[in-house]
C-alpha cells in the first residue's frame, strides 16, 4: 500500500523562526509598530503570511495588513541575501528524508504557509527538491487549517488520506490533517509544545526525525 507523507517545512525541516522574525521586527518598524515579541511571531509561523500577521496584531485581514505582508515579503527577499542568512535543516531531516526518497511504497510532499520562490530556495539551499513529488504552498490553497493543501495532494499522488501522513510542529498543521481525514503527526522540535499539538489532534508527537519510519512500517 503506497502511503504519502506531507511535510511542513518552517518548524519542521528547517529553524527559520530567527529569520521570520527578522523580518517581522523589519516591516512593524516601518509601519511605526511596536516589534513583536519572539512567542508571538513562533506562535502563527505556519498560516498564511496576512492571516499571521492579522493574528498577532488581534485584528481582520485589511488593505494595511496585506501592505504589511508585502514588506515583510521585502525584507525576506533583502535578507536571503545577506552573508548570515541561515534556515538550517533540523538535525536527522536530511537522512530521514533521503531514506523516505528511497522507498518504492512510500510519496513525499510539502504543505506549507511559504510562498512558492521560498519553497524553491530552502530546496536549492540543501539540494532535496527532487525528493517531493508535490507541493501546496500559501500561494495555491487556503491558510492551513482549512484542509486543501492535503486533499489536493492527495488527489495529485493518487493516494487516499486515510494513508497520508501530516508531519508538522503546529497545531495548525494537525488540525489541517484532522480535516483532511489524515493521520496527525506532531514533531517536538519545531514552535508549538507537545501538549498543544496533542490537543490539536495530534497521534503522536516525535522527538527525532528517525522515530517517524516506524510508523510507515
Amino acid at each position: 500500500m503506497t502511503r504519502l507523507v506531507l511535510f511542513d517545512c518552517d518548524g519542521t525541516l528547517v529553524d527559520s523562526a530567527a529569520v521570520i522574525h527578522g523580518c517581522m521586527e523589519r516591516a512593524f518598524a516601518e509601519a511605526g509598530l511596536a516589534a513583536p515579541d519572539l512567542a508571538a511571531t513562533k506562535s502563527v509561523i505556519g498560516l498564511t503570511l496576512n492571516l499571521a500577521i492579522a493574528q498577532m496584531l488581534g485584528r481582520e485581514v485589511d488593505p494595511a495588513i496585506d501592505a504589511l505582508a508585502e514588506r515583510y515579503k521585502h525584507h525576506f527577499h533583502a535578507m536571503r541575501g545577506e552573508a548570515d542568512f541561515s534556515e538550517p535543516l533540523y538535525p536527522g531531516i536530511a537522512m530521514l528524508v533521503a531514506e523516505l526518497a528511497k522507498r518504492d511504497d512510500i510519496l513525499v510532499g510539502m504543505v506549507t504557509g511559504k510562498s512558492r520562490r521560498g519553497v524553491q530556495a530552502v530546496f536549492s539551499t540543501h539540494g532535496f527538491g527532487e525528493a517531493f513529488l508535490v507541493v501546496r504552498t500559501a500561494e495555491d490553497c487556503p491558510s492551513k487549517p482549512h484542509p486543501a493543501m492535503v486533499l489536493e495532494c492527495c488527489a495529485f499522488a493518487g493516494v487516499d488520506p486515510a494513508s497520508t501522513f501530516v508531519v508538522g510542529d503546529a497545531i495548525y498543521d494537525m488540525q489541517m490533517a484532522r480535516s483532511a481525514g489524515a493521520r496527525a503527526i506532531g514533531v517536538g522540535w519545531g514552535y508549538h509544545d507537545a501538549r498543544a499539538l496533542m490537543l490539536s489532534g495530534a497521534e503522536r508527537v516525535l522527538q527525532e526525525p528517525a522515530e517517524l519510519m516506524p510508523l510507515l512500517a
